[in-house]
């Protein structure tokens, strides 16, 4: 046996026949032992409340987050007004060549950093006798969003059932003892964040607030956090223990609640912070936050354990149980195994394991349920769960490609509500976005995203006048995400929210329209660069900035083509959609490098990381939709060679995505290798041991690891595996092409389905397959008459 599984998996115990019974059930992640670090632990959420469950015997841990509990005020203040002033500067710099100086300029078009996702706290459960256990079993079933633990003590049996129900706003969490056992458990919080605590009768409330400013953990500076009592996002946390027999004690020198002689309790956890909206300040003009986390509490306590578990389940089944995916039936020997330890088999073994791929799959669409469903607040980057004061990157939005990814599989893999965060999020990003176009590039109209943003809306390029240029001064933020505003409208064709959404996505096109400038004939961007990558020079000098970034005539490509067709659509001024495709038609063509790659700069030069994470420049074959295997042949075959000299080895999101762009370039047997590389096990960040497996991959709570845990790459591979077998698109005639098994690999070959998948044109499809070909398939019109579509299969 590896040294991994006797060091790993040296606390498992022997799994109960009830559970062995469970453990046929899909959809089912399932462990043998206590989670020890975070990406062990099993997430649960409403879309605004969120948990990591540990299931420890002698201790339980439940790591609490609230989707609207950041640093920060609103973003109101530009904090560099002049930065224009050096554009000219960086154009002339760049016209000589002097690419050094353009590099040293930039860093003058920099403002403020985001601010940070902050934890809640911790709601630790301790046990105020030793237990023992065996029989242990802990799992988290995503068909009906349930988290339980259950193990036999010397005194009988204990159960703890967990989840977050979206229609009462609440956590819930339920102990039973069975056949003489008792619960007698110890209830304490611990919060990074300022806080107070009072208990009294059955219930603890803390009260705490936010810093109202942060700087990332990332920087240099000594301070990261400045608090104020009088600023700041604020909340309030209730914690209600109901007992059905025993005793309940509230110990106010120690801050805890005590739980005594047992058999059965409710705990009841609600949250609601003062954020009333990006424009809004949390404290003068804040959310009555007290009085509406006690409005919860009060509302959810008189519901029975029953009547909670119902309207949980009737919110949340009809949304998870609209997509199927079937990929054939794992070995029963290894389905019993714990999840984790089929992770690591299935990668280190290569062992067949369909059951765990197409859990992956439906894992991604439990998360995003679990994240998004707070209106103009989206998942952000670890969705909804965090423990960091500082955590990576911030945990903001990171609009390069990240906040992006997290949404690729809304619309296609049937959870079109869990868009609404996004979208509504969008909308609003113009009220900065126009400021930072004017004091930053000089651009007159329209609007723009740089780097980074957070739930302020903050649109400026980072850095502070000292972040590298290759991820600070970056500005296609706002061509990126305005691609989403009229991919939704393509899979709903409701014309009244186009109507509603055109103005966001026009000022992202009237952005670029006024940032480019000629040169040589043809419209391009100056100073460009392409996202974290660097090039190298002829005469050896690595550089950031350019003239003429292939990944900007990309991204903008696609946004000016989506505002011209939502124009047509809308029946906008003609004139203007003239000016649309004038510049369409003056864009700098792409150009194929000496390697048969798609050049990533103006200049065929080297990349200084040839294997480089970030394929941006590829975003018109994946997420946009102007290249293709059929359309544009020879600029699909570069993208292939682009992705076959970056290699299969990178980060998790990086992964997911180049799972989606294989599948776009119908080779499924890439696509599944690169799906495989995504499923990669991966150690806990503090894992110590020897054997010690790192980089981008999967860790055994099925969390995407970049690393260290981002969110995005879950989603990415749900949306890629989608990708393989469903592809859409809808022409200037209203006409819907769907591909059926456009990226089938041998692995899934032999038989399969797919069902409720959305499609553009605003349909739904359903399919099966055996031996590699189409054996039924259906296509369903949602809310609107069949109109004409064209079926390609196999």
């Amino acid at each position: 046996m590896k040294s991994y599984l006797i060091k790993y998996f040296a606390a498992s115990f022997t799994m109960l026949c009830a559970g062995t019974q469970v453990l046929a059930q899909s959809n089912l992640l399932h462990y043998n032992r206590p989670a020890q670090y975070f990406e062990e632990a099993l997430p649960i959420g409403n879309g605004n409340l969120g948990a990591m469950i540990y299931g420890g015997v002698d201790e339980d841990k439940l790591s609490l987050n609230d989707i609207t509990l950041w640093t920060g005020e609103p973003d109101t203040k530009v904090y560099s007004p002049e930065a224009y002033k050096t554009i000219p500067l960086i154009r002339e710099a760049l016209d000589k060549g002097d690419y050094r100086r353009a590099d040293e300029l930039q860093r003058k078009v920099q403002g403020h950093y985001s601010e940070s996702y902050q934890p809640l706290g911790c709601l630790r459960i301790a046990s105020s006798q030793k237990e023992t256990a065996k029989d242990y079993l802990r799992t988290l079933d995503i068909s009906n969003a349930h988290a339980k633990v259950v193990y036999k003590s010397d005194k009988g049996s204990v159960t703890r059932d967990y989840f977050a129900s979206a229609p009462d706003s609440v956590i819930v969490l339920r102990l039973k003892a069975e056949g003489g056992a008792a619960i007698n458990r110890v209830f304490s919080y611990n919060c990074q964040l300022p806080h107070v605590i009072a208990v009294h009768g059955h219930e603890m409330s803390i009260d705490g607030y936010a810093a109202y400013h942060n700087l990332p953990g990332y920087t240099d500076f000594a301070e990261k956090h400045l608090y104020d009592s009088n600023r700041g996002i604020h909340f309030r946390t209730i914690i209600r223990v109901i007992n059905k027999d025993g005793e309940v004690n509230a110990d106010d020198n120690t801050g805890t609640l005590s739980l005594t002689n047992c058999t059965e309790a409710l705990v009841i956890i609600s949250n609601v912070t003062s954020f009333n909206g990006n424009d809004k300040d949390p404290v003068r003009e804040g959310r009555d936050y007290k009085k509406l986390v006690r409005a919860r509490i009060d509302a959810a306590k008189t519901k029975t354990y029953d009547e909670l578990v119902k309207r949980h389940e009737d919110d949340y089944k009809p949304l998870f149980s609209r997509f199927n995916i079937d990929f054939g039936t794992t070995d029963e020997a290894i389905a019993k195994m714990p999840t984790d330890e089929q992770l690591f088999k299935f990668t280190t073994e290569n062992q067949k394991n369909p059951d765990l791929e197409e859990l992956y799959v439906q894992y991604g669409r439990y998360l995003l349920i679990s994240s998004s469903r707070t209106e103009g607040v989206p998942a952000n980057l670890q969705g909804l769960w965090n423990e960091s004061i500082l955590p990576p990157w911030s945990c903001n939005y990171t609009s390069n490609i990240n906040l992006e990814e997290n949404y690729w599989p809304a619309l296609i893999c049937n959870l079109p509500e869990m868009n609404r965060a996004l979208v509504g999020f969008i909308k609003k990003l113009p009220v900065t976005g126009e400021q930072t176009a004017k004091a930053y590039y000089g651009v007159q109209q329209g609007w723009c995203l740089a780097h980074n943003t957070d739930i302020w809306g903050m649109t400026c390029p980072v850095g502070e006048h000292g972040g590298d240029p290759n991820w600070a001064n970056w500005n296609m933020g706002g061509a990126w995400v305005s691609t989403h505003l009229w991919e939704q409208y393509l899979f709903t064709l409701d014309k009244d929210y186009l109507r509603e959404v055109y103005p966001t996505l026009k000022g992202a096109a009237d952005f670029c329209l006024g940032w480019m400038i000629e040169k040589d004939g043809h419209l391009l961007t100056s100073p460009a660069t392409s996202p974290e990558n660097i090039y190298v020079t002829g005469s050896g000098y690595h550089g950031r900035s350019l003239y003429g970034g292939f990944a900007d005539i990309a991204m903008i490509k696609e946004c000016l083509l989506d505002t011209r067709d939502a124009a047509i659509v809308l029946g906008e001024d003609k004139r203007y959609i003239a000016q649309l495709n004038s510049a369409i038609n003056s864009l700098l063509p792409y150009r194929i490098g000496k390697k048969g790659n798609l050049q990533e700069w103006y200049n065929d030069w080297e990349d200084e990381d040839p294997r480089h994470r970030h394929q941006s420049h590829l975003f018109g074959l994946f997420p946009g939709h102007h290249i293709s295997v059929k359309e544009t042949p020879e600029l699909a075959k570069a993208c292939k060679r682009t992705l076959e000299i970056k290699g299969d080895k990178t980060t998790g999101w990086s992964t997911g995505w180049r799972v989606n762009l294989q599948a776009r370039l119908h080779e499924g047997e890439a696509a599944y290798k690169m799906y495989r590389t995504l499923l990669s096990f991966v150690h806990p960040d503090k894992y110590k041991g020897a054997d010690k497996r790192k980089g981008g991959g999967t860790y055994p709570n099925l969390f995407d690891s970049h690393n260290p845990f981002q969110i995005d790459g879950n989603f990415g591979g749900t949306a890629g595996v989608t990708e393989m077998l469903v592809q859409s698109s809808v022409d200037t005639k209203g006409v819907t092409t769907i591909e059926l098994l456009p990226a089938l690999p041998e692995a899934w070959k032999s038989q399969g389905s797919i069902s409720g998948v959305l499609v553009r044109g605003g349909y739904e499809v359903s399919l099966s397959w055996k031996n590699g070909k189409v054996t039924d398939y259906k296509v369903t019109p949602r809310n609107r008459k069949m109109g004409k579509v064209k079926v390609l299969k196999p």
